[in-house]
């Protein structure tokens, strides 16, 4: 099994500099990881660095809250993909969805799929928030709305993904979306379990740790 092809290599946050994202894409070239997973404001960036290589450039939208307007959402998801974006990853409004507010969700959902112009959506349901229920009506929507996967965390939440989260959406979706587990994925081990339970892309910082073996520290709580 090929680890490294299931890995968007990410580094998000206000503190990321120029020399952190040039690391990150030289990191990917060398493990050949499928992406990186930067913020918009390095996506221009990144795209220029991973020229002539394999290497995917993903980006995040209505990151990490998904509580910004589904126009801001959509606007976003334009000038991401103007700016050389080839995948996108969108935060739903929860608070939306554990409201029953269905229809929002979908407006949104439909507003980034339509700006994304066919490159890839993935949209970030934040489980660590929601009951199973709310993870199936969550899943089914992005379903509905023609998004390629459902992803489960930004790693700003209360915990990332668990084998239990990726089971139940894998369950739900059958096929007819993929799973991207993000958050907490810290070791070999733990991508392999992740896969096994059938997501089909992952979204770590600690992926050259997983590559190589390296044991990380238990009490860092970082993407």
């Amino acid at each position: 099994m090929k680890v490294n092809q299931y890995i968007d290599h990410t580094k998000l946050g206000p503190t990321i500099t120029k020399e952190d994202v040039k690391k990150l894409v030289e990191e990917a070239k060398k493990y050949q990881f499928f992406s990186v997973c930067v913020n918009t404001v390095w996506v221009e960036y990144a795209k220029e660095l991973t020229k002539g290589s394999d290497v995917k450039v993903a980006t995040v939208i209505g990151f990490p809250h998904g509580t910004h307007t589904p126009a801001t959402k959509a606007f976003e998801t334009k000038e991401a993909i103007k700016l050389g974006a080839d995948e996108i990853d969108m935060v739903i409004n929860v608070a939306a969805l554990k409201s029953g507010d269905d229809k929002l969700i979908l407006e949104e959902i439909k507003g980034v799929v339509d700006a994304a112009k066919g490159n890839v959506v993935k949209v970030i349901i934040e489980t660590c928030y929601l009951t199973d229920e709310e993870i199936k009506r969550a899943s089914e929507l992005v379903v509905e709305a023609k998004a390629h996967f459902v992803k489960t965390s930004t790693g700003f939440g209360t915990r990332g993904a668990s084998v239990h989260d990726i089971e139940l959406i894998d369950e739900t979706v059958n096929g007819r979306a993929e799973i991207k587990a993000s958050g907490g994925i810290r070791n070999y081990e733990d991508a392999i379990s992740m896969i096994e339970a059938g997501a089909t892309r992952l979204g770590a910082s600690k992926c050259v740790e997983i590559m190589e073996g390296v044991k990380v520290d238990e009490t860092d709580t970082s993407y």
